[in-house]
């Protein structure tokens, strides 16, 4: 059976790249062996993976919010637009969950020019200078002139941190960060450089997907209890993780929630942002 992708290309339907899909966004095997089941009555010749999505989360739905919510974290990302300022704030966010300091649009002198830095972040002896590449379309890909530019302005960077007391013996690194994938070239530059490329699925066990499953920081957008002008509020006040409002409930009801809805939301994040088993050293590695 022959699928359309977003990209428009086509390939065979796999049943293990769509249960793959499934158990890495938690979905436990009972629930994982309906879908197969029922998205084979589906299918049809040059059906198109938005429709297939479509079904498995309305199917999902039948079991909980829970599981549909884990299941459209990639859409709930691209929800963070259209501009890229709310996915440069959850970056941020994230690097400051596990324990980096982080300061996000920062003006940073470089040694030749000023340069406005999406997130830095420090902890201990490393300091990043981080770039955020957002795309708003499924199928996009961040191609080699991002790394190539980034570079350039991370070594002009770099000069001026290395002089200043107290930042001359740290680890300085650049890295790049998008919600889509990396081309090949993009991936082997970096690389080469010493780039740290962080994309939805690279590196392949360290991805954004796995750290955000892994450390349960899912953006508030994946949660199917808010409408979507809920999610305009709180991203609007700088809310982007399900993890914030999990620990501060008390800042929904400030901006005028419901105390019964705000019970609905705080359970469905808790369900939505449980942690797993932490991925390695993946924030501090120096590779």
């Amino acid at each position: 059976m022959v699928i359309t992708k977003y990209t428009g290309d086509k390939e065979e339907f796999s049943e293990e790249k769509l249960i793959s899909g499934l158990e890495s966004s938690g979905i436990e095997q009972p629930a994982v062996t309906f879908i197969l089941s029922e998205i084979k009555k589906v299918l049809y010749e040059g059906i198109h993976t938005k429709r297939i999505y479509q079904e498995v989360r309305r199917l999902l739905l039948k079991y909980s919010n829970e599981y549909a919510s884990k299941y459209r974290l990639k859409q709930a990302i691209l929800e963070l637009g259209p501009s890229g300022y709310p996915f440069e704030a959850y970056v941020g966010s994230i690097f400051e969950a596990i324990g980096y300091e982080t300061q996000t649009n920062v003006i940073v002198a470089g040694k030749c020019v000023h340069h406005e830095v999406d997130v830095v972040a420090e902890k201990d002896d490393h300091h990043f200078m981080i770039e955020c590449k957002f795309h708003n379309r499924h199928g996009s890909k961040t191609d080699v002139k991002v790394p190539l530019y980034i570079q350039s302005r991370f070594n002009d960077v770099e000069f001026s941190w290395r002089r200043k007391s107290g930042r001359r013996d740290k680890f300085h690194q650049g890295w790049v960060v998008t919600n889509a994938r990396f081309t090949s070239d993009a991936i082997a530059f970096g690389e080469c450089a010493g780039l740290k490329m962080l994309s939805w699925d690279y590196p392949e066990n360290e991805s954004l997907k796995v750290l955000i499953s892994s450390y349960g920081l899912h953006p508030i957008t994946c949660l199917s209890s808010l409408t979507r002008e809920d999610k305009k509020r709180l991203l609007k006040k700088g809310i982007v993780l399900c993890r914030t409002i999990c620990d501060q409930p008390d800042i929904l009801l400030q901006i005028g929630f419901e105390y019964s809805k705000v019970r609905k939301v705080v359970r469905e994040g808790k369900q939505v942002c449980k942690v797993g088993v932490k991925v390695g050293n993946n924030l501090t590695s120096k590779n």
